[in-house]
C-alpha cells in the first residue's frame, strides 16, 4: 500500500510519529510525507519514506501574497501522485485541508472527539477513535494501526527508524564520543532550567571527564550558551540544520535537556537522554526511548502547563539565590548530574 502522511510540525510531534511509521512499514505500507521544511531531514532519514513534500506554512503565512508561487508549486507536488490512503496524523484544520488537496482513494484521521480540532474530522472519509489520555506516541501508533487495519502490539519496543549513518558524528569530530550535550533552550520561559544551575552542571560534567557542548537556536539562546561556556566551561556549537543535528546527536555520549523538540530528537536517536520537567509533565508528551530518563519537580503547583511562571508564594532558594522558576529548586545540579552519569554508565 502507498500512503501519504500529513504530519507537519512541531519537532516533537514529528518525532512522535516515527515509531508508528516504522510499525506500519512492517505491515507493507510505504509513505510519502508532507512535513514542515525545517524537519524535512527527519522524514528523509526514515527507511519507510520515499518522497518528502516540504511545506513552508510557517514562513508563507508571514507573506501570503509573495509566497503564491511556492504555494502553487507545493500544491502541484502534492497532486503529482495518487495514493491508496491519505492520513492526517496532526488532527488540525490546516493539516486536514492539506490532506483534502491530495489525491487519495481514502482520507483518514482522528475521530471527531479525538482530534485536536474537532472540525478537522469533517474533511475525513473515515475517523479512527484514539483516546486522548495517553502518550502522544501511543496515540500515533493506534491511529496508524486503525487507519491501515492491523493490530497494534502495545508491548512492541519503540523503533524511531533513525538508523545511524556512516557519516554520523562527522559534524562534531571524534571528541563528541566523550561529550555531553546541554539542551538548555525551550519554547516556554517556564521550561527553562536556571542558568546558574547549567553553569554548575557544566563544571560537574567537565570534572567527570566530559566535554560540554552548548547548542543554540536563536540569539537569546546563543547568548545564554556563551555565558554558560564562559562561567562554567564548554564549547558553543555553530548553527546547523536538522540533518546535521541528527549527526551530532548520534555522536555524543550523553544529553541533558529541558522539555524541548531537540530532547525528543535525542531520545529518538538512541542517545542516553535525561529530560527535566518543571512546568510540564512527561506523561502525555514526554521524551521516550530505551535510553531515556526523566526528572520531574514535585513543587505544589507543578506541572502548571503555563508558558510563564505564575507562582506568587514564598521564594525557593538554591545556593543562596532565588531559583527561577521556583519549581526547579529541587532539581539541583548535583541531583541532575548524578542521574545523568548513571544513565550514561548504563548505556
Amino acid at each position: 500500500m502507498k500512503a501519504l502522511l500529513v504530519k507537519t510540525s512541531s519537532l516533537g510531534d514529528v518525532v512522535h510519529a516515527l515509531p508508528a511509521l516504522t510499525a506500519a512499514s512492517r505491515h507493507g505500507v510505504r509513505f510519502d510525507w508532507v512535513v514542515e521544511e525545517a524537519y524535512q531531514a527527519i522524514a528523509e532519514r526514515h527507511p519507510a519514506v520515499g518522497r518528502v513534500i516540504p511545506i513552508a506554512w510557517r514562513r508563507w503565512r508571514r507573506r501570503l501574497l509573495r509566497s503564491r508561487g511556492e504555494m502553487a508549486e507545493f500544491q502541484a507536488n502534492l497532486g503529482a501522485h495518487e495514493y491508496d490512503l491519505v492520513l492526517d496524523a496532526q488532527g488540525l484544520v490546516k493539516s486536514a485541508l492539506v490532506a483534502a488537496l491530495a489525491r487519495g482513494a481514502e482520507r483518514v484521521g482522528f475521530a471527531r472527539r479525538d482530534a485536536r480540532e474537532a472540525a478537522a474530522a469533517w474533511l475525513y472519509q473515515r475517523g479512527v477513535a484514539v483516546p486522548r489520555q495517553q502518550h502522544a506516541i501511543d496515540r500515533q501508533r493506534q491511529l496508524f494501526a486503525g487507519a491501515f487495519g492491523y493490530a497494534q502490539d502495545a508491548a512492541e519496543p519503540l523503533d524511531f527508524g533513525l538508523a545511524q549513518r556512516e557519516s554520523a558524528g562527522q559534524a562534531c569530530h571524534s571528541a563528541c564520543r566523550s561529550a555531553c550535550l546541554f539542551l538548555h533552550g525551550g519554547s516556554w520561559p517556564s521550561k527553562l532550567w536556571p542558568e546558574a544551575m547549567w553553569i554548575e552542571l557544566a563544571k560537574q560534567a567537565q570534572a567527570s571527564g566530559f566535554e560540554v557542548l552548548l547548542p543554540w537556536g536563536n540569539a537569546a539562546e546563543r547568548c545564554r550558551a556563551e555565558r554558560i561556556a564562559n562561567s562554567g566551561g564548554g564549547r558553543v556549537l555553530e548553527a546547523m540544520g536538522i540533518g546535521e543535528w541528527i549527526d551530532v546527536l548520534q555522536g555524543v555520549r550523553l544529553t541533558v535537556g529541558v522539555d524541548s523538540g531537540l530532547a525528543h530528537l535525542a531520545a529518538a536517536c538512541g542517545v542516553p537522554t535525561l529530560a527535566l520537567y518543571g512546568s510540564t509533565a512527561p506523561d502525555l508528551t514526554g521524551c521516550r526511548g530505551e535510553r531515556v530518563a526523566t526528572l520531574s519537580s514535585n513543587f505544589p503547583c507543578a506541572p502548571c502547563l503555563s508558558r510563564t511562571c505564575r507562582y506568587r508564594g514564598p521564594g525557593r532558594m538554591w545556593c543562596d539565590e532565588p531559583a527561577n522558576p521556583p519549581c526547579y529548586a529541587e532539581l539541583t545540579p548535583e541531583r541532575v548530574w548524578a542521574r545523568a552519569l548513571a544513565l550514561g554508565a548504563d548505556a
